[in-house]
């Protein structure tokens, strides 16, 4: 991020109709069948974990991650939508807002993230290929995008099972 000059914060309640635009261009209307959405769907983020990315005055990017439930009980957290809008990818945003919220989720305590996206991008933040039929998802995933990072080592350890939207704690 040489060139540009980045500003990333919390998202707050004001930025809701700019991200939604930008998940519609990036995603599109088929985003809702997804199910990395379904696992969302209903389920409040941790709003905490959720950044935006600005140039200016201008949002260019979005993460959130949201609470899930593994196995008998096991909490995670579920990385995404990650959107960066598509006239300025390629220029470190999607980095710069994966490293403040993997920071921000490990500082408060999170030990494991999951998410589906693509291996060889997220391989760099710590994240692995969780062996196939280890997870089950509440749809159909490509084995080969679904992944896992530990927080804490050995969060992941023993850790199989169903994959539901969970609760945010009080």
């Amino acid at each position: 991020m040489t060139d540009l000059s980045l500003d990333l914060a919390l998202e707050t309640p004001s930025d809701h109709a700019a991200i939604e635009r930008l998940h519609e261009r990036a995603f599109g209307p088929g985003r809702f069948a997804r199910t990395a959405f379904r696992l969302r769907e209903g389920v409040d983020p941790y709003h905490s974990l959720c950044f935006t990315a600005r140039v200016g005055t201008l949002l260019v990017g979005s993460i959130r991650l949201s609470p899930v439930e593994i196995g008998r009980g096991v909490a995670a957290v579920l990385l995404g939508p990650i959107t960066i809008d598509p006239a300025f990818q390629g220029k470190g945003i999607g980095g710069a807002l994966m490293r403040r919220a993997m920071e921000t989720a490990r500082r408060e305590g999170h030990r494991l993230v999951m998410l589906v996206g693509d291996a060889p991008y997220y391989e760099r933040f710590g994240f692995i290929v969780v062996q196939p039929g280890r997870l089950a998802l509440p749809g159909p995933v490509d084995p080969g995008r679904l992944l896992v990072a530990e927080l804490v080592p050995g969060a992941f350890d023993g850790v199989a099972g169903r994959v539901r939207g969970g609760r945010v704690p009080a």
